[in-house]
């Protein structure tokens, strides 16, 4: 009876957690502009939109650079350049695309390995709505020092506003969250582990020696 009783409330938990995710990614967009940063990272998905919206605001001027960061191993930049159409002359001279990244936490790794190497303490995050807590829970573990700002752009992947209404977006909200609890509790036992780390037994050291 208690084991049952535990289940339901740990069913209840995360049903709420996951209305509260779906309600956070929805109230997320149309997002503000962000403010000015040291460069703007754009991390591939199905759609375009949210490699155009990066590509506007270094238009603006709003950043330096911009790293596209997952592109396709079997796509050039000239075809890059023409699947945006807000692509201009910042895409010719300020624009880098990242190859190796094939999922969130490899985007994550191939853009801390540019922003130490361009030395960045700012970044404009730009990718789907419903990415962006994931995606910003890998950026933030990966590159801890740095402030992000979050650019969440709407893609139509996934219609975030009424996303229980539609079997397949609640469907791919539900994956969504899941993956992002995976992360969070994953990010919490590292931690745990960093500021308490394994005691060795001294005394069995020295008798050891």
């Amino acid at each position: 009876m208690r084991t049952l009783a535990l289940l339901l409330i740990i069913v209840a938990l995360w049903g709420v957690g996951l209305w509260a995710f779906g309600n956070r990614v929805a109230a997320s967009t149309p997002a503000p502009e962000p403010p000015q940063a040291d460069a703007i990272v754009a991390l591939t998905g199905a759609s375009v939109l949210r490699l155009e919206a990066a590509t506007e605001l270094l238009e603006e001027g709003l950043a330096d650079r911009l790293l596209i960061s997952g592109v396709n191993r079997d796509a050039t930049r000239d075809q890059v350049r023409a699947t945006l159409k807000t692509a201009g002359r910042a895409f010719d001279c300020c624009v880098d695309l990242g190859f190796r990244a094939e999922n969130t936490r490899g985007n994550a790794s191939e853009t801390a390995q540019w922003v130490r190497y361009h030395q960045y303490k700012t970044l404009i995050v730009v990718t789907a709505d419903f990415h962006m807590p994931r995606a910003v829970l890998e950026l933030h573990a990966a590159m801890p020092g740095v402030k992000l700002y979050p650019y969440p752009v709407q893609t139509g992947t996934l219609e975030a506003k009424g996303w229980w209404r539609r079997p397949a977006d609640a469907r791919r909200m539900t994956v969504e969250y899941c993956k992002y609890v995976a992360i969070l509790t994953r990010n919490a036992v590292l931690g745990l582990v960093r500021h308490h780390p394994p005691r060795h037994d001294l005394a069995a050291d020295g008798n050891a020696a």
